[in-house]
């Protein structure tokens, strides 16, 4: 059976793309490339779910707001 989870993809500083899953606390990853970036990921998907056993209720993707905040 396959499961559907969005990722959300950032590019650090450093050149580096990092990605990670809200529905699954904790599945994370990094790489130089998209193309490696989204194997990673699969990857931690697949060991996040097999580490909690059970697949979480999904979550609805709404969209991403940006705020200012004066520091």
């Amino acid at each position: 059976m396959n499961h559907d989870f969005d990722v959300i993809v950032e590019k650090d500083s450093a050149g580096y793309f990092i990605a990670s899953v809200p529905a699954l606390p904790g599945c994370h990853t990094q790489a130089k490339s998209l193309d490696e970036l989204m194997e990673r990921i699969r990857e931690a998907i697949e060991l996040c779910l097999e580490v909690q056993g059970e697949t979480p209720e999904p979550l609805t993707f709404i969209g991403i707001q940006r705020i200012s905040v004066a520091a």
